[in-house]
């Protein structure tokens, strides 16, 4: 018994010691974590990738969490009699429903502050607008106007580094403005990714609802570990890439050209799927880094 326990000891010991080198590469570092799916309306799921990014804070990391809230957004849509309506995947949003957007995007906020702030981590919530931190302009699907959805034009991370130099740890609604004050609503990975972009981010990832990026979606032994642009441009090129996985791999490289050293797209359903991508050599989901990047899986 005595040798059992020791065993799951030195195994404890030896996750510690994999995961060091990591810590030392991105001590001090900005991580942005891209948080929406089921890993936001599962209690459990959602409990432990706030323990993921409060760790990471806790070891040197400075992490800065965008979230979505589409789901919430639709239920409560639902609730006040109205039919969510999507076009070409996005929202359409008419003032009344920009209104229940916005409420329910800072129910969220706060709900995560909250479960942050419980761990002894101080978090603050804010929103695209505070600070002028997103500014937008009207979004159009394919030429139609789908209402209060907008596109990023610029951002100000000044708010986002004031909060990081005073020690908390930023959550931000993805809500902003556009120049005549007209608030929208954005999509969260692309909220994201143009954050990822205005901090250098030493990492952007993304928790979604799929294992990582497959070079065949029908065959589970084709998730690829690690991807460089060049490898994603030519899958996307040669028709591997469809779906929802189109847009999120075009945020990665666009977030990998603007500056950011690494991407990691995470099956957010998997317990601390965050720890296990970064902090251990093989990972689990699907990492996408620039072509002169060092890869750490060497085994590839």
């Amino acid at each position: 018994m005595a040798d059992k326990n020791m065993e799951q000891v030195m195994e404890k010991a030896q996750v510690l010691i994999e995961a060091l080198p990591y810590i030392q590469r991105f001590n001090r570092k900005i991580i942005v974590v891209k948080y929406g799916g089921s890993a936001m309306v599962d209690e459990q799921l959602k409990k432990q990738v706030i323990q993921d990014v409060t760790l990471l804070k806790l070891v040197g990391f400075k992490p800065i969490i965008v979230h979505g809230g589409g789901k919430e957004i639709s239920k409560w849509v639902g609730k006040v009699g109205m039919e969510p309506v999507f076009v070409n995947g996005l929202r359409k949003t008419d003032a009344d429903t920009m209104e229940i957007a916005e409420m329910v995007l800072n129910k969220v906020n706060k709900s995560l502050v909250t479960l942050v702030e419980e761990l002894g981590v101080q978090a603050v919530g804010v929103s695209g607008k505070d600070g002028g931190l997103l500014k937008v302009k009207k979004k159009y699907s394919n030429g139609e106007d789908i209402g209060f959805v907008g596109e990023i034009t610029d951002v100000n991370p000044k708010i986002l580094y004031d909060l990081l130099e005073k020690d908390f740890l930023p959550i931000v609604c993805p809500i902003g403005l556009d120049d005549e004050y007209n608030t929208y609503n954005i999509n969260a990975d692309d909220a994201a990714c143009a954050i990822a972009r205005a901090v250098s981010a030493e990492k952007l990832a993304f928790l979604t609802d799929i294992e990582g990026v497959y070079k065949d979606p029908s065959d589970k032994n084709t998730l690829i570990s690690e991807l460089t642009v060049s490898d994603a441009k030519k899958l996307i090129g040669d028709g591997f890439i469809g779906g929802g996985m189109l847009p999120k791999l075009n945020n990665c490289i666009d977030a990998i050209d603007n500056g950011v050293s690494r991407v990691h797209i995470l099956d957010g359903r998997i317990a601390h799927c965050l720890l296990l991508e970064i902090f251990t050599n093989r990972g689990i989901g699907t990492a996408i880094l620039g072509d002169s990047e060092e890869k750490f899986n060497n085994e590839q």
